[in-house]
Formats: C-alpha cells, structure tokens, sequence
C-alpha cells in the first residue's frame, strides 16, 4: 500500500506539473495571447541586446542606446516578464557574460565595474574584488528566472568580500552570504540581517558611524581595506549600510544599498549633506529610486554616478522604476541629476564599465 500511495504521489505530482506547463502565465490572456506575449518579448529583446552591444556604456548616453534601455523598460513592465522564457534567457545570458568577463579580466589600471541584478555591483581594482548586494535574484520570484548556485559560486571565486546592505531579501540572499563565509571570505552586514539565526554570528558586524575609517582585512589577512559604514536608513525601521571603501589604490566606492529618507524621517540629511567633506568619493553606486537622488549625489560629490535597482521584476509593475524615471509620480529628482554636470553612466544587467582616474 505504501508503494501505491508512492506511486500515486508522484503521478499527481506529475499530473500537476503538466497542467501548470500548459497554463497561461497571464490568466487574462489566453494560451494564444501569451505565446504571442512570449514571441514579442523575444523579438524586441534581441534588438534591445544587440543595440546594447553596439552602443555600450558611456557618458553622455547615446541616443540608441537610449532608445534600447526604454524599449527594455517596456518589456519589463509587462507583470509576467520574469516568468517569460525570453527574459528569462535574457537575464541569464547577460550575466554568464559578465561572470565570463570577471573571470577573464586583470584590471591594470582605475576600476571595472559589473552591474547585475537589482543593486548588485562588482568592482575590480588592480588588487582587490568587492561585491555589493549579490543575490541570486529570487525576489523576482520566478525559479526558472533566479541564477544558479553554481553560478554564484562562479562569481564569489572572484571575489574578495560581500557587502549587504540592509536585510531585504533583494539585497541579502542567505546562501549567496554562505558561501562567501565557507570560502573565508567576509561578509559585511547592519546587524538586523539574518539577527535570529545562527550564520549572524559568522558575519562581520563593522560600527555604523559617521566618518569613522575601519579596517577590513581580506583575501587571508594579506590585503587591508579602509572601510566607512555609515549608518543609513531605509526609512526609519530599517538599517541600511551606506558604505565608503577605500581600495589600496586610493580608489573610493560608495554604494547606499535603499537609503532613502521620507516624510518626519530626515536625520540622516545631517551626514548626507557633508560626506564629501571628508571623503573624495570616485564611484557612487545609488538606487535610483531614492526620493531625493540630486541632493544625495551633490552630498557625495563623486566623480562618476552608476544607478541601479532598474526594473527590480519581485516589484509592482508601478514600482519597477524604469531608466525613464517615472518621476512625476515617485516625485524624484533624477531629472535634475540627469540635466547636471554629473557623469552618469547608465547600466543594466550584465553590463561593464572601465573608470580611469583623472591623473
């Protein structure tokens, strides 16, 4: 009998699994509308990929190139995208590019920069490797959309240490931060990530204070970053690491993880303000949704700005900010910091950068 009921699992199992392959994945649309759905999401992708190619980052944007990224938006927008086989493959593609890329590339000179999903980040400099908010991209909450852990062990090979900035899980992927610690390599987080479980006492807990440089040492002992953890918000409630890190070369990248301050919730305007006072800030990693973008940047003072948080597929499709900006309804500056004379340089995903330093 038990086999039986074994058996019987599996064919429901089964059974279930088929009915789920032929369901449309937008319950609106019928079979047909989605596979057309599916067919125009293929076509417009290959155009936006293969205008990335030929027009890559930069500043100013090409027109193209711009044209690409909105086309992109458009996509992107539809809520089923990250269900899609297109974006799927797509998304995959793009980043098995840039892990080939890291694995591939000495930098000799300035930083490169990758940008993958969300606000993930990975800098090179000449000797030493930093990831910012590396996740496997499960917030999107597809399976078939969300990167391998073969392919996250691929990227924290080439790495030295992972920083999290807050404990959203778009941010802060437990098994991402596993492996870096089972690899010996740190794991910089605000204490709130992970508090109640046993890996919290693995990761590197660095004081959250104003200014204030702090060693971090990597790659065995042998290497030794100055790092600054300011003590950000997302909100009120949530701690979010806003990070400064020098590298040996004297390159400093920051990257804010969801700061944002709204409504009563302003203090950390008091530190915002006057970083560049004490920092000479060379690569600015912000999300892009933050209400007040302009006034951060102009805190920071840096000398390149690199968005992220584009098109974050886990959100509404209202909330999935798009390279256009939306920003009569979110009610950001971006148009303000796009009209300045700050160097934006617009990526998305699986993209790279080279920044040379002025000499």
């Amino acid at each position: 009998m038990k086999i039986r009921h074994i058996f019987t699992l599996i064919f429901v199992a089964m059974s279930a699994g088929q009915a789920f392959a032929r369901q449309p994945i937008d319950t609106c649309l019928s079979a047909r509308d989605n596979a057309y759905m599916n067919r125009q999401s293929e076509a417009f992708l290959q155009e936006i990929d293969a205008t990335l190619k030929a027009y890559p980052p930069q500043y100013p944007t090409e027109k193209p190139r711009w044209l690409a990224l909105l086309l992109m938006d458009a996509v992107m927008h539809d809520k089923y995208a990250a269900f899609r086989p297109p974006v799927q493959d797509f998304f995959h593609s793009r980043i098995e590019k840039a892990l080939e890329e890291i694995e591939t590339t000495q930098v000799k000179e300035g930083a490169m920069i990758w940008k993958l999903y969300n606000m993930a980040f990975i800098v090179r400099t000449p000797s030493v490797t930093l990831a910012f908010d590396l996740t496997r991209a499960t917030s999107a909450d597809s399976r078939d959309f969300s990167l391998s852990t073969d392919i996250i062990k691929r990227f924290a090979d080439q790495c030295d240490v992972l920083f999290i900035s807050h404990r959203h899980r778009d941010h802060a992927d437990l098994r991402v931060a596993d492996i870096f610690l089972n690899a010996d390599k740190p794991v910089v987080a605000p204490p709130q990530v992970w508090q109640d479980m046993a890996i919290h006492a693995a990761i590197t807990h660095l004081k959250r204070e104003v200014g204030t440089k702090q060693p971090l040492k990597i790659k065995n002992g042998d290497v030794t970053l100055d790092v600054v953890v300011y003590p950000g918000h997302q909100m009120s409630k949530i701690e979010n690491n806003v990070v400064v890190v020098y590298t040996p070369e004297g390159i400093t990248v920051s990257h804010i993880g969801d700061q944002i301050n709204e409504g009563d919730f302003m203090i950390d305007y008091d530190w915002i303000d006057h970083v560049a006072e004490q920092h000479n800030v060379d690569i600015f990693l912000p999300n892009c949704w933050t209400n007040e973008l302009y006034r951060i940047v102009k805190g920071f003072d840096p000398k390149v700005v690199i968005p992220g948080h584009e098109n974050e597929l886990g959100h509404p499709v209202y909330d999935r900010v798009p390279f256009w900006g939306d920003s009569e309804y979110l009610e950001l500056t971006y148009p303000e910091l796009k009209a300045s004379d700050y160097p934006l340089i617009l990526m998305t995903w699986g993209e790279s950068w080279h920044y040379l330093p002025e000499k």
